[in-house]
């Protein structure tokens, strides 16, 4: 997705210390591997060890407040404010995310696939696959995204694709196993070919957050910037989680382009409906040989987990 639009991938069924596999850990404790650019990203002690040994051979993500599981479909909807050179406009926007019954291994791990479908004014303008993969002790990683861009409702490309592990990008943590306030800052991917790196805080818990689809008193604030951008021009994000839903509800803070976002619709598919989405979404993943030839091409194919045996 492009980086200044909001990542709705953590709703299933919707990264501190040292998580297990992760990271944010000085070098002189890591017993990961070493990443490609290890300088702090999101402060002192932050840069990212990639531990593939964490992670389960089977990627299933139970993390209670990043449950991501194959045929719930979550839908928010709200509203983009620009402020852009001086003159405000005012756009709707509607994401759909389904995680389906797909498979990909990036960067040596299995991972599982959301795919999420992002309409403004009611057109399509961008359709991506993000991969997400859960270590042992319940740390919920991202592994990268295909956004593929659509322009009048032609296919324009998928510039800002980045895979961990492929042109210096980096897998990130997208939950952590126990979000507490006291718990350092976090970066939740690092990509510098395409220039993104979101780093996140957990702000509260225990909240009361009600949206369309009821009230929550169980929910994590998390908040999200990027320290690469001038904070005048974007801003913060401010992300709520409930336990057993994940993301309910977005809300800015400052910067030109403030989006606010609630959960409107929680939807558990079919068989034949998830069938479908998989066919569709391994339609995309096919297409994406073809669209991002020097980033997506050189990953394996997503596969339905079923025809993937034990996964490996």
């Amino acid at each position: 997705m492009s980086k200044q639009q909001t990542r709705f991938t953590a709703y299933g069924s919707a990264v501190l210390l040292v998580l297990g596999t992760l990271t944010v850990t000085s070098a002189a404790t890591a017993t990961a591997t070493a990443a490609p650019n290890p300088q702090d990203l999101c402060g002192t002690g932050t840069a990212i060890r990639l531990d593939r040994s964490a992670f389960p051979r089977t990627p299933e993500i139970e993390n209670k407040w990043f449950p991501l599981e194959p045929g719930m479909q979550f839908t928010t909807t709200g509203k983009v404010v620009s402020t852009a050179e001086g003159e405000k406009s005012e756009r709707k926007r509607t994401v759909i995310s389904t995680v389906t019954g797909l498979t990909k291994k990036i960067d040596g791990v299995n991972t599982l696939v959301v795919w999420d479908r992002d309409f403004t004014d009611g057109e399509l303008v961008e359709s991506e696959l993000a991969f997400f993969a859960e270590t042992k002790k319940g740390t919920v990683w991202l592994f990268g995204e295909y956004p593929e861009e659509y322009e009048n409702g032609t296919l324009a490309g998928a510039p800002s694709t980045f895979i961990s592990g492929i042109d210096k990008a980096q897998a990130g943590i997208a939950m952590l196993d126990h979000p507490r306030p006291k718990s350092p800052a976090y970066p939740q991917a690092f990509a510098p070919s395409v220039d993104f790196l979101d780093c996140a805080k957990v702000l509260n818990k225990d909240q009361r957050v009600c949206v369309p689809t009821g009230c929550y008193h169980d929910v994590v604030e998390i908040v999200e910037s990027n320290p690469r951008e001038p904070l005048s021009l974007a801003g913060t994000q401010h992300k709520f989680y409930s336990q057993k839903t994940g993301l309910i509800q977005v809300r800015p803070d400052g910067g030109e382009e403030q989006e606010s976002m609630d959960l409107v619709k929680i939807k558990k598919l079919s068989s034949s409906a998830l069938k479908s989405i998989n066919a569709q979404a391994l339609e995309q993943d096919k297409r994406g040989y073809t669209v991002s030839k020097d980033v997506y091409a050189q990953t394996p194919r997503a596969v339905v987990a079923r025809e993937w045996g034990r996964y490996n």
